[in-house]
């Protein structure tokens, strides 16, 4: 039997589950933090799981797992739930968890609404009514019109429940309420499940299965990163409740994560802890160098807390005492190690001697900025810390821990993790030892990204240079400082590759230019036409006109009454079917008045926000009035006879249901992008560098070199697909017609060179560029043709590509000699004769 998620998997693949993420939860969620897709995909799943009989696969109360990565948004993803089930009527929520550090993280990003973190919109909106989210002790306390919340430790409401307590929570509290039960880190509270203990019943895991079976309305909602699927009870259990599975080897190839580098260095631990500080120093002059405001931090990791408080004390001393030689001699030892050497070439470049090194490092290293997060004296304080390492005010640079860390926290800015200790953690049998799994628990926990962009065409909130020889990889790398000890190295990679967190294996390819291709004009003064996007504030891109919504039923209540007897066996439902009569009415023809203020009582509608949409609108009239907008669409109202009939109070209600409906579907089309014409020239020779270095697991390397010898090819070597490699079969079959007319042909690889975009803003990277020139002296000269090889599984996901290609070519671009277009169809090796077709009928052959 498959597991729940893995049968969604299947109705994904045949586009069965809808894509549009419920309005409740757009519109109520904090725009600052835009979904990724796998979060729109959790919404819509969880959507259809309710709606559709896969409800059937378990009996109410229902009862479903998230497994997803450290750093994924899980808890952006909880408050995305909590807006949906209120909007399906549920009012009541518990949040519980093993620690008390997640619980105050939580609080923060559910109901402090002025921290950085806070997930929801500033109001919370459900018909036009403005909702709170409320921290209540116990459900006496919960309201029906607000989102009810408590929090609480499991192993707090597992002693509530044993014993009553005034203000304390009951099993009475849930009698009668429908409540939904969020648990995180719920793998932490399956030990009965995990050990077979089926006979011990007084545990937290039956404490909460207690309550959800209460009442069958009731919910829980487990979220955890760390669910041991190979437990045989743990698998059987959630085989039919985990709706969605999102690991970390997945979120990590996804780009959402930093890149992890083991650097180990065989010398002492001050030697160690300097490398970490002057790659502190580095990293933060080097984001300056870009725009970008980064504070990195650093972790000192230790065995014990009175090893940790020794080790705090150690390094204040250290930074105390720091010479200038401590730096020189890193400089003079930096061997091989890429960041090192970059990070003293960089120093050179920009005027930063090792002298103001040691300064740099005195001043942000001051004890005030170092926090000991073993330290229970002032839990709170440290908290806050901790969770806002990343804002401007919090001074903290280093922190020292053993254990506390693992779990629970949010950083973003944390870059190096030194490791204060020598020893390794043996394992029984060959077996990775605890204390092992532990560091790359944390590991997990520092490798969260980031987010920084330095220019408009970069993703924010994603690694952007994995395949470019460039020094900002260093803004997208943890580094792992540890003494040489290699029998260690390879349980912690081995860790590593467990959680996936690492690549089982890969290695440094590099993608280069012939030097036929670079002594050609194409290469030494030839321009790749591209187009460009900047950010703006919000508009909608699709025409009002456009719209699906331009008929909408609207019932008026007649207030007519239909009597039948009850005691009568022979009546049908048609015999108390109430008669009623319909109305057309177009929204130009109702009174302005009315539909002026229908307008004004949703913020969506404000004039200034829809001129800056379509810049062409006159005026709100306009809008309402004008075919192009409103004024055409048709209310068909139910329940009068004739227009005069209609009172204003029904012609109002009616256009706020209609401007729901319009606003529901222009909400899907919101773009925070303009995007210009294909009007900006770029040298070839910059964009597609000469010799890029390319990190791919292990693959033959000769058997890439196929197109070595092929003259029209621009690189060397060929990375890529099998469906890349079918088309460049197909390729070299048309070569010779190519060349029976045109006289220069090249076709070159788009390895992370450059990106295309849409209307919408949204970023392509083609596969291919082709370049054919004319042999006769024809404008345009030379013709610049985009090519998407694409597998048959990735089709439907991106068919948004073959469109944009679609409508590239309609565009028929033409800017001097060149002329810009795209073989509008994917190449795909079922669909090659089609291919073929367009292929042939755009180039003449």
């Amino acid at each position: 039997m498959n597991y729940l998620y893995e049968d969604f998997l299947n109705l994904k693949q045949f586009n069965i589950i809808g894509k549009n993420v419920p309005q409740c939860i757009l519109t109520n969620l904090r725009k600052e933090f835009p979904l990724r897709e796998y979060q729109k995909e959790v919404f819509c799943w969880f959507d259809y799981f309710l709606k559709s009989n896969f409800a059937n696969k378990q009996t109410p109360p229902y009862h479903l797992l998230f497994n997803m990565a450290t750093g994924s948004g899980k808890t952006l993803v909880m408050a995305g739930l909590i807006l949906y089930l209120y909007k399906k009527g549920y009012r009541n929520f518990l949040f519980f968890v093993n620690s008390t550090t997640i619980i105050e993280k939580t609080k923060d990003n559910f109901l402090n609404t002025v921290s950085k973190k806070y997930l929801f919109a500033n109001k919370i909106m459900f018909n036009s009514q403005e909702i709170k989210i409320k921290e209540i002790d116990n459900f006496d306390e919960a309201d029906k019109e607000n989102i009810n919340i408590k929090f609480t430790t499991i192993q707090k409401l597992h002693d509530d429940l044993k014993i009553t307590k005034e203000n304390g929570l009951s099993y009475e509290d849930f009698e009668n309420k429908k409540i939904v039960l969020i648990a995180d880190e719920a793998d932490m509270m399956n030990a009965a499940t995990s050990n077979q203990l089926e006979l011990f019943k007084a545990t937290w895991e039956n404490t909460v299965e207690n309550i959800l079976k209460i009442n069958s309305n009731n919910i829980l909602l487990d979220f955890t990163a760390t669910m041991d699927f190979n437990n045989q009870n743990i698998a059987e259990k959630f085989k039919n409740k985990t709706l969605y599975k999102y690991d970390l080897t997945q979120f990590r190839k996804d780009g959402y994560s930093k890149e992890i580098e083991l650097l180990q260095t065989d010398a002492d631990i001050n030697y160690r802890i300097v490398q970490a500080l002057i790659l502190n120093i580095y990293r933060q002059a080097l984001a300056a160098s870009q725009g970008v405001n980064l504070k990195p931090v650093i972790l000192f990791k230790s065995k014990t807390i009175a090893e940790s408080n020794r080790n705090e004390s150690d390094f204040h001393t250290l930074i105390d005492n720091l010479q200038l030689n401590a730096i020189d001699e890193v400089d003079n030892n930096t061997n091989k190690i890429a960041i090192l050497s970059n990070a003293f070439k960089f120093f050179r470049t920009n005027n930063i001697s090792n002298n103001d090194i040691v300064n740099r490092i005195k001043t942000f290293f001051r004890e005030e900025n170092c926090i000991n997060a073993n330290n229970d004296k002032d839990v709170e304080k440290n908290q806050i810390l901790l969770n806002s390492l990343e804002d401007e005010n919090n001074p903290i640079r280093a922190i020292f821990a053993v254990d506390k860390l693992n779990r629970g926290w949010d950083v973003l800015n944390l870059f190096d993790i030194v490791r204060m200790y020598e020893t390794r953690d043996a394992g029984k049998e060959g077996k990775i030892g605890s204390a092992t799994r532990s560091e790359a628990q944390l590991i997990g926990r520092g490798a969260r990204y980031y987010p920084f962009k330095i220019d408009d065409t970069q993703e924010k909130y994603k690694r952007k240079y994995d395949e470019e020889n460039t020094e900002l990889k260093a803004l997208e790398t943890l580094y792992y400082h540890s003494a040489a000890n290699s029998r260690y190295i390879s349980e912690l990679k081995q860790a590593l590759v467990q959680a996936g967190i690492m690549d089982k294996e890969y290695k440094i390819l590099h993608l280069t230019i012939k030097d036929s291709f670079t002594k050609t004009e194409l290469y030494k003064t030839g321009k790749i036409i591209l187009n460009q996007r900047r950010e703006c504030p919000e508009r909608i891109n699709k025409r009002v006109s456009q719209l699906n919504c331009k008929n909408i039923d609207y019932r008026i209540m007649t207030k007519r009454s239909s009597l039948s007897n009850a005691m009568e066996n022979n009546y049908t439902p048609s015999e108390i079917t109430l008669p009623f009569d319909v109305v057309n009415i177009k929204v130009r023809d109702i009174p302005l008045n009315v539909s002026r203020y229908a307008l004004t009582t949703d913020k969506f509608y404000r004039f200034d926000r829809l001129k800056r949409s379509y810049p062409e609108l006159k005026s709100a009239d306009d809008f309402l009035t004008n075919d192009e907008y409103l004024g055409n669409f048709t209310i068909i109202m139910q329940g009068k006879k004739q227009k005069e009939d209609i009172t204003n109070e029904e012609y109002l209600k009616a256009m706020q249901e209609l401007l729901k409906k319009v606003k529901e579907e222009l909400q899907n089309d919101i773009t925070s992008y303009e995007v210009s014409e294909f009007n900006i020239q770029k040298p070839i020779s910059e964009i597609f560098k000469k010799d890029k270095e390319l990190k791919m697991q292990k693959i033959n390397e000769d058997a890439e070199k196929f197109v070595e010898n092929k003259q029209w090819y621009a690189y060397k070597q060929w990375y890529g697909t099998s469906e890349e490699k079918e088309f460049i079969n197909m390729f070299e079959r048309k070569y010779e017609d190519l060349k029976a007319k045109y006289k220069e042909i090249y076709l070159l690889r788009n390895e992370l060179f450059f990106k295309i975009f849409d209307d919408s803003g949204k970023a392509f990277e083609p596969d291919f560029v082709l370049y054919i020139g004319n042999k006769e002296n024809e404008m345009p000269t030379l013709c610049q043709i985009f090519i998407e090889p694409k597998g048959d599984h990735l089709i439907d996901k991106d068919k948004w590509k073959e469109e944009f290609m679609k409508q590239i070519k309609q565009d028929n671009i033409t800017l001097g000699k060149y002329k810009v277009t795209a073989v509008p169809k994917f190449y795909t090796k079922s669909k090659e004769n089609e291919f073929e077709t367009e292929f042939e009928n755009l180039l003449g052959i």
